[in-house]
């Protein structure tokens, strides 16, 4: 499951129902004290993670105290729910799916008493109608009454479980009068789906910037028990064979002792069965630490050096994840990511998160209030988070405007070694020219290392926002000149030509070209694709590299169906992983033997010899 959006209301500083748009990655940003760790610290509310708990005070002082929610909207649902051994159903078959087609659990708390009681309720469309509006919180002696009562002919329908009878109810229904409605899932079967359902929950980890360095409770360990989360989600099914085995010994044990006490007395007892008290809690077995060569634990080093612990957390647990698709979702929040980071290792941390969300199973979920790294981001991944005079927060996200209105508010302060502001369409083309450049600059020391060169700033302009960077020419104030670079792609005429013609239009020595090529990818070399990805491919100028690769790839994959038919969402999502790989992976493969093939016409050199000449005025 994917998470989609968070709703909060009478939380903390979130008096109004205030629903908040979460994407792949996300990053709140704004002033000290608005309510951006508050999004991240309900959501590990939510999902019960061990960090924080509800407490009265976290009620809003201007709200209902016995009406304090969050809520999640979830997408990417599983197809079917097993609820036991002769039980299969699915969301949209229960009515459990919000209007949108999504599932949106609430959870909400009275925080009246000591010890705030909690509630949980799918907001959902579902039946009204009477007869028709309580089938979930029925048993199933109710449910065959039901049947009887509405003289539903029962042939076909089995009655040993619960959902088909429920659908033969519905069924006999003209008019089952939808409506949203707040349905608890605490009673019958809707109890069994929220069991079920939370076995399919994303992990959520949440790492904070004030957290307590203690041995074995801090900022390192907290990552170890999300990995052991995650391996232990990996063997759920050999744990369930030791349950089982546990079970079945201890069914042999009581056995004979049942024997035993017939012996003694016919009487006294028919049957013993062991049956667990409360399910193992296997993710308590494990406690990890770090040790480094020295001996010394990482949670004792400095804390810049625990952040960067967590970057290679992030990068390892990424690389792993992109060859397993099936693995359940996690969700990594970071507050603060700049913590204690010099402005080098800021940026590595956040391109490092950047990449690691595009991993289909992860999101990562951001908050800062440095507009300089909202600035690496795509518009989409940015939110804007603000209060007024009134206490009403307000979360804006994936405006047009968002990046002028964060550095308004904000303030932006440059770093003066900038010299030219680099602008380019996304972080994947920021990604490619980063590692050709390395590679270039070290065969030819002339040319610039666009990546550890702080006189090169990236903004990624990313998609329809663009268009608004050109016209409204956000960056002139900074007093520097830009370089825009935009993928030709095969519209006729171009998608951007306009915006370069602008541009270039331009008296501050700025200058925009697009590509000679379809798009960055066409300047990769086969060999450095084939190296890396183990696949082939022709490339031509027009090819779509990615959409090729990802084919090649689907097609390689053993008893897999034809690349015709796969649908157009699942084939998107194989050209965007394959485009990620591409500008990374094969990018990092590139010789200058093989540009000098892949680009006979020294596009990409005389692009850096340009910028080069522009960071040594």
């Amino acid at each position: 499951m994917k998470l989609k959006a968070v709703v909060l209301k009478n939380f903390r500083c979130y008096h109004a129902e205030t629903r908040i748009k979460i994407e792949a990655l996300s990053a709140f940003v704004g002033k000290n004290d608005v309510g951006k760790s508050s999004i991240l610290e309900a959501l590990d509310i939510f999902f019960n993670s061990d960090a924080i708990k509800m407490e009265p005070l976290d009620a809003c002082v201007h709200g209902d105290p016995a009406d304090v929610r969050i809520g999640c909207v979830f997408t990417d649902l599983p197809d079917e729910l097993v609820l036991d051994a002769t039980s299969t159903t699915n969301l949209r078959d229960e009515y459990l799916l919000n209007a949108e087609g999504d599932l949106e659990i609430h959870k909400v708390w009275n925080c009246n008493p000591k010890k705030p009681k909690e509630s949980v309720y799918a907001v959902c469309s579902h039946p009204t109608a009477e007869q028709a509006d309580d089938l979930l919180q029925l048993k199933r002696g109710e449910l065959q009454q039901r049947l009887t009562d509405r003289r539903i002919a029962t042939e076909g329908v089995s009655q040993s479980a619960n959902p088909p009878m429920r659908k033969a109810i519905w069924q006999d229904f003209d008019d089952l009068q939808l409506d949203t409605l707040q349905l608890p899932l605490d009673k019958e079967d809707a109890k069994k789906v929220w069991d079920k359902l939370q076995q399919s929950l994303p992990t959520y980890a949440l790492f904070r910037a004030d957290r307590p360095s203690r041995d074995e409770d801090d900022e390192v360990q907290d990552p170890m028990k999300a990995a052991v989360k995650e391996a232990l989600r990996e063997v759920e099914g050999e744990l369930e064979d030791i349950k089982r085995a546990v079970q079945e010994r201890a069914k042999d044990v009581a056995t004979a002792t049942l024997d035993k006490l017939r012996e003694m007395d016919q009487n006294l007892a028919s049957e013993l069965w062991p049956e667990f008290k409360e399910e193992p809690k296997w993710a308590n077995l494990f406690k990890l630490t770090l040790t480094a060569d020295d001996q010394i634990p990482i949670n004792k080093r400095g804390s810049g050096v625990r952040r960067l612990i967590l970057l290679s957390f992030f990068r390892a647990t990424a690389e792993r994840k992109r060859d397993e698709d099936e693995s359940a979702g996690i969700i990594y929040a970071i507050e603060e990511p700049e913590t204690s980071q010099h402005p080098h290792n800021q940026r590595m941390l956040v391109e490092a998160l950047a990449e690691l969300s595009q991993h289909e199973a992860c999101q990562v979920i951001l908050t800062t209030h440095v507009p300089g790294l909202a600035g690496l981001l795509p518009v989409a991944s940015l939110g804007h988070v603000t209060i007024d005079s009134e206490g009403i927060v307000e979360v804006h996200t994936g405006e047009d405007d968002i990046y002028e209105v964060i550095a308004e508010e904000l303030g932006v302060i440059p770093d003066n070694r900038v010299r030219v502001f680099l602008c380019l369409e996304g972080p994947n083309d920021i990604s490619f020219l980063e590692h050709v450049s390395k590679m270039l600059h070290n065969h030819d020391p002339t040319l610039p290392d666009i990546r550890s060169d702080p006189r090169v700033a990236y903004i990624p302009l990313g998609g329809q926002n663009l268009v608004q960077w050109v016209h409204r020419h956000y960056l002139k104030d900074f007093g520097r000149p830009e370089v825009h670079i935009y993928d030709r792609d095969d519209d006729d005429p171009p998608q951007y030509q306009n915006a370069v013609e602008e541009i270039n239009a331009r008296d501050d020595g700025s200058w925009a070209l697009l590509t000679q090529k379809r798009e960055m990818e066409n300047y990769l070399h086969p060999d450095a694709i084939r190296e890396v990805l183990d696949v082939a491919v022709e490339i031509s100028d027009d090819t779509d590299v990615p959409l090729e690769v990802a084919r090649a790839i689907h097609e390689a994959e053993p008893d897999t169906k034809p690349w015709a038919e796969v649908d157009d969402d699942k084939r998107g999502k194989k050209k965007s992983k394959a485009k990620h790989h591409l500008n990374t992976q094969a990018a990092e493969a590139m010789t200058s033997e093989r540009l000098c093939e892949s680009d006979p016409d020294g596009d990409i050199e005389g692009w850096l010899r340009q910028i080069g000449e522009m960071i040594e005025e």
